[in-house]
């Protein structure tokens, strides 16, 4: 794939042509909400891209907070990677079940961890699929590698961040859960978690941006559904979602047309809709 698009995605023409690249490692990062009654590390072990490895983003995580795959501290993040067989210096691409999910989850945690070179495999294991291109049942063990991880504390945004945004309007807070979730008109999948939106937040649904084959739409039709909702290339963008997964596919799609001063609300809507101290608003306004 040529130009900037590159830089952060692969297609699975590209991916079969650099597969036994020794530099290149392929990471499924399946995840999937419990109503889609789909088991990632079942369907890992069942077949998986040759020589991927299986990314659990709720163990590789922080652990000591009730709300769920928060972003880890560095030192438990290289120690995973360590053993995972993942390592400075390596080509990283990365893939998930449903075609475009959360494997952009998987690679923005990369990026925040100061790798740069990883992409998302475009369309996904599906797409790998229906071109009848190898699969292989089973876990899979590599060598142990040196892994350095460097937190980028300005690409992920806490509660009291993103409550001074809303205030100050210097950046665009970006929903990307449904118009229902955001008016508060559809239930959470949580329990516990108010329906509604941060007041002053944009609403634009994460599979706006995806193909129903699970492939990111074309630079132009993204471009003109940011543009659609006001986003302007010159403002940052704090994107959130219901649990820090979808919100990184707008944060994806924005660096794909050229958009670089992106964050993500990692405690996102199961943080702020739990907080009775934090304001919601409801309806589309």
């Amino acid at each position: 794939m040529a130009g900037e698009r590159a830089q952060f995605l692969v297609s699975t023409e590209w991916l079969a042509e650099h597969l036994s690249a020794p530099d290149l490692v392929v990471v499924d990062g399946s995840w999937y909400l419990p109503h889609m009654e789909r088991d990632p590390k079942a369907e890992y072990r069942e077949n998986h891209i040759p020589g991927a490895v299986f990314f659990d983003i709720d163990d590789i995580a922080d652990t000591d907070t009730d709300l769920p795959h928060m972003l880890p501290r560095p030192e438990k993040f290289s120690s995973r990677m360590r053993k995972l067989g993942i390592g400075d210096g390596q080509r990283i691409v990365v893939y998930d079940g449903a075609g475009l999910y959360s494997a952009a989850r998987v690679w923005w945690m990369f990026r925040i961890m100061g790798v740069a070179d990883v992409a998302v495999l475009d369309g996904g294991l599906p797409k790998w699929l229906a071109e009848n291109r190898p699969v292989e049942p089973g876990p899979v063990t590599k060598q142990e590698r040196h892994f350095t991880a460097r937190l980028d504390h300005g690409a992920v945004r806490d509660a009291a961040d993103v409550l001074r945004s809303l205030g100050n309007g210097y950046e665009t807070v970006l929903d990307a859960r449904s118009p229902g979730r955001f008016a508060g008109t559809e239930p959470e999948p949580r329990e516990g978690v108010r329906g509604g939106h941060m007041p002053g937040s944009v609403n634009l649904p994460w599979d706006s941006l995806v193909t129903p084959e699970g492939v990111l739409k074309s630079n132009e039709d993204l471009k003109a559904t940011f543009d659609a909702v006001g986003v302007s290339r010159r403002i940052p963008v704090i994107t959130s979602c219901g649990s820090g997964v979808t919100a990184a596919i707008l944060v994806l799609a924005l660096q794909v047309i050229g958009h670089r001063q992106t964050a993500v609300y990692d405690g996102s809507w199961c943080e702020w809709g739990g907080r009775a101290d934090l304001p919601v608003a409801t309806g589309m306004e």
